[in-house]
């Protein structure tokens, strides 16, 4: 279901510059309001319209991706992509055609020829009236080319208003009336049809007098518009500064090769060290200007800007140029979106449209899920949530070791050992017991090593009786597995296993392998000979004939790219696997595999224990459930030793519970993740210093403080008054917030959202140590709730990003 809704969503996005008023009334106009519409519950409609908004707020084209395998019952062939990547539309008319092609075709192709003609020289005069400034830059300054825009849009309006009534009705519009009125929209949103800087005046006011009667005829387009707004709201605010930075530094370079999307990257921003000191820098020398010397230039670049409402001060710095930004300005954006977001905020869409499968746990069956496993788990969990945050549409898989001579050899031993009642009760648990004992037995007796082979030989033959009990093994094992998984907030799309991928298909890897020339006999056993990249012999099949575990992994990721068409597929395994992965890749890309480079591993260091190694032969393991309930059992008695607040708690154990899971996972993904870590109790179940207790106290906090106001806060709040260095420290660390979930979306390091939680936690303590909500003038008190309400807001999608549930009382 989750990859067939996102096969059947468009994904469009858009910028401030191209605002996408037009592709939206399309589908708004081609499915709202509709019987179908109506009696079709969203999740499963024909197709989903997706919204986002580019990081590249000047970009001047729409972006419209069709996902791989796009089906729409009814539609010609033609627009469907079943083919196998994803298809990109870029610029207006091109998104705009498709969509109404799709949902609408009253719109443009059920339209007669003539009047299709007309309606494809409106759009062509539509977008030429929209050519970018940059096409201006070579010949007049950048205000000069912005006016010349302006007036040609506003000519072009004129020309085309005059010509055309605005359509009566719904079923009168055509793509040439959307395109006009997005036009028009684009050059007088509603937020400006009282600003007196608009040129020729009067044409505004005809355009804005079409554009009403429209709206009034045919009044979904304000839905449609409402949609792109509320995008368009979105904006990181820090992104904005960045842009106006790019913009300035266009007027002052009035260079050809120097247009804001080539200087929009070379613009940095580093956490501030100091509470309202943010500041962006660009380094001269990469803008690679002629000159005597980067000094120099920056010194003359310096002389050409006047700080403003924006920045403060504009400054050279040796070879850099420093924007320091006015943390007024900043706090009286960046407060309202982040109330107005809620949950939402700090996410983006720069992963629209594509597909990652993230695999990661992967237990063996029958084997106990300890304290080892919970890093691939968490880390794993993170990166789903990372990813989803950044826009993509993410699969999670657990890939369950379930097959081999193992299960033959538990079997063997269950039919020996084996108590019904006990693996009811808990199956993992029983069949480690089960499995200790006989490795006991086989370790005096080699004929039991023969009945495994021989059992799980019958298992591959498909013997129903042998892999009737191999199946409840696995079905008794997921079931206790959702438990243990439910209580670290982790769930998978799919729970796969080695035995899906068959002898049959291994074997059909062996025939490709062969007829690609990339395998050779090496002591019987037939490998791909990877010496050439310092990468050994990778051995594929056995001298034996039996598959090795390499095969089975080329087989899968072969599966996976056939039914899920991946844009990349994360493998969270530990770093003792790296060779192994190395190996895989390398087969897939010698195999000529075009998708093999999206392939990832990313690993992780162990958890050491003072105790030392763990052996699951010889049952010395920890199993994780006795782990979380020995913490959530310590948790409680701490959180009884003040009897006041352990009664305003509804669920105590339930609390206790959060908090160890919170506990563990901190410690766990506090320092990088290729790091190796011990194991410490004490520092995990501490409430002092930089713990998971810790983070969970200050959400708390912030929590106390909103049920103690006797008032609501909202997006339109006025937080003038909030001018403590206190506030803007803490104004500061919510807007980095999106800059943390792009550079976690990358990395996909955990302790990059760790460290940031731990800044802003610290942030809010000293905020609320200094400014108090309670017996404050009205006006004070909302403004620092508001401020309070929005640092909740970010510290809980932080923790939630991490996989952690954010408490409300501790």
């Amino acid at each position: 279901m989750l990859l067939n809704l996102h096969k059947n969503a468009l994904n469009l996005t858009f910028t401030a510059k191209c605002a996408a008023y037009a592709e939206v009334a399309a589908y708004v106009l081609g499915t709202a309001g509709s019987e179908h519409d109506r009696q079709t519950p969203p999740h499963k409609k024909a197709c989903e319209l997706r919204l986002g908004l580019q990081r590249n707020l000047h970009a001047t084209q729409a972006q419209l991706i069709v996902p791989a395998g796009f089906r729409l019952a009814g539609v010609a062939p033609a627009l469907e992509n079943s083919g196998g990547e994803r298809v990109t539309l870029a610029g207006k008319s091109t998104a705009l055609r498709f969509i109404s092609r799709l949902v609408a075709p009253a719109l443009y192709a059920a339209l007669p020829s003539v009047r299709r003609a007309a309606v494809d020289e409106a759009l062509d005069l539509v977008r030429v009236a929209s050519t970018d400034v940059t096409a201006y830059s070579a010949t007049a300054s950048a205000a000069s080319a912005h006016s010349t825009i302006a007036t040609n849009k506003l000519a072009l309006l004129a020309r085309l208003t005059a010509a055309t009534p605005p359509p009566a009705n719904r079923s009168a519009v055509t793509l040439a009336d959307l395109a006009v009125w997005d036009l028009a929209r684009s050059i007088t949103p509603p937020s400006q049809l009282n600003n007196s800087s608009q040129p020729n005046d009067a044409k505004v006011d005809e355009a804005n007098a079409w554009v009403a009667a429209f709206e009034a005829n045919v009044p979904l387009l304000r839905d449609a518009a409402a949609l792109v707004d509320r995008t368009l709201a979105t904006a990181y605010v820090l992104d904005e500064f960045r842009f106006d930075i790019a913009k300035e530094l266009v007027r002052v370079i009035a260079s050809p090769n120097h247009n804001e999307d080539v200087i929009f990257p070379l613009i940095e921003n580093k956490y501030p060290k100091d509470g309202g000191s943010g500041e962006f820098v660009v380094a001269v020398p990469r803008l690679k200007l002629p000159g005597i010397s980067a000094d120099v230039i920056a010194k003359n670049l310096e002389s050409k800007f006047t700080p403003d409402a924006r920045f403060t001060s504009i400054k050279a710095d040796g070879v850099f140029l420093k924007f320091v930004y006015n943390p007024a300005y900043l706090r009286d954006r960046l407060i309202p979106r982040v109330l107005s977001q809620a949950e939402t905020y700090g996410q983006n869409s720069s992963g629209y449209g594509k597909v990652s499968l993230v695999e990661f746990s992967s237990p063996n069956i029958a084997k106990p899920f300890h304290v080892g496993h919970l890093r691939s788990t968490i880390i794993g969990n993170f990166i789903e949530n990372t990813l989803r945050a950044n826009g993509w549409t993410t699969v999670t898989i657990n890939y369950l070791g379930d097959w081999g001579k193992q299960y033959g050899l538990l079997a063997v031993g269950y039919n020996k050992y084996g108590h019904a009642a006990k693996l009811e009760a808990d199956p993992i648990r029983h069949l480690f017991e089960v499995y200790v004992a006989i490795n006991n037995d086989a370790s005096e007796d080699a004929s039991i090593h023969d009945d495994a082979r021989n059992y799980f030989a019958r298992m591959e033959e498909g013997d129903p009786v042998s892999l009737e009990l191999w199946q409840k093994f696995v079905d008794l094992s997921i079931v206790k597995y959702r438990e243990i998984y439910s209580r670290v907030n982790v769930g998978f799309d799919v729970y796969s296993g080695e035995s899906k991928y068959s002898a049959k298909l291994m074997r059909g890897v062996v025939d490709r392998l062969k007829e690609l020339d990339l395998l050779k006999l090496d002591q019987g056993a037939q490998i791909v000979d990877l010496n050439a990249y310092k990468l050994g012999g990778a051995i594929i099949e056995k001298s034996n004939g039996g598959m090795m575990y390499l095969s089975r992994d080329v087989a899968a990721a072969i599966a996976r790219q056939k039914e899920y068409k991946f844009d990349n597929m994360v493998y969270v395994v530990g770093a003792q696997q790296d060779f192994h992965f190395k190996q895989l890749f390398k087969i897939l890309e010698l195999m000529g595999l075009p998708w093999a480079e999206k392939c990832q591993h990313v690993n992780f260091g162990m958890i050491k224990s003072k105790d030392g190694n763990m052996s699951t032969r010889k049952g010395t393991v920890v199993f994780l459930e006795d782990i979380l309930d020995a913490v959530q059992e310590s948790m409680l008695a701490v959180m009884k030793k003040n009897e006041a607040k352990f009664a305003q708690i509804v669920n105590p154990t339930a609390v206790a519970d959060t908090i160890g899971i919170t506990g563990i996972m901190i410690q766990d993904m506090g320092a990088r993740r290729n790091k190796d870590y011990e194991f410490n109790w004490d520092r995990m179940l501490a409430f002092e210093g930089d713990t998971g207790p810790y983070l969970q106290y200050a959400h708390t906090r912030l929590c106390s403080i909103e049920r103690k106001a006797d008032f609501e806060v909202g997006p339109h709040v006025n937080v003038s008054v909030l001018t403590e260095p206190v506030a803007a420290a803490l104004v500061d660390c919510i807007a980095m917030y999106p800059d943390v979930v792009r550079e976690a979306g990358v990395q996909l390091e955990p302790c990059t959202i760790v460290s940031y939680a731990f800044r802003l936690s610290h942030a809010v303590s000293n905020c609320v140590e200094a400014l108090y909500v309670m017996n404050q003038p009205q006006e004070i008190a909302a403004a620092r709730l508001a401020l309070y309400k929005a640092a909740r807001i970010t510290l809980g999608n932080a923790l939630r990003a991490l996989g952690i549930v954010p408490l409300e009382r501790m």
